[in-house]
């Protein structure tokens, strides 16, 4: 049974993320260059075009549901999924890091969600 984007999102955006001043720890480290290169090589804004019309970049709404960096990078992984795209998970944070950087930018004392 396949958990869809909507479940797969809740319990990630459960997940509380430890915040480093570099920006959310769940980022910290990743490889940027290589973030670029697959969102480039799987031609990412062609199909957020195709999904939502104009330059695709309405897709990125930091206040919609996507709106903690655990859910950034389960939206990153669904698409991987749904696209077959075989993304490695650190592949999957390289790209929600990129997005981070480039629309999101969650800020690193964000407060984790209690419990």
């Amino acid at each position: 049974m396949r958990a869809g984007p909507a479940i797969l999102l809740a319990l990630v955006a459960g997940t509380a993320l430890a915040q480093t001043p570099q920006g959310p720890a769940l980022f910290h480290g990743a490889d940027l260059a290589l973030g670029e290169k697959l969102i480039k090589d799987a031609k990412c804004e062609a199909c957020h075009a195709r999904r939502v019309g104009g330059d695709g970049s309405a897709i990125y709404r930091p206040q919609g549901r996507i709106n903690t960096p655990g859910a950034l990078r389960g939206m990153v992984d669904y698409c991987s999924t749904e696209l077959n795209l075989g993304l490695f998970p650190e592949e999957v944070t390289a790209v929600a890091a990129v997005l981070q950087r480039d629309h999101y930018r969650f800020p690193a004392a964000a407060s984790a969600p209690s419990r």
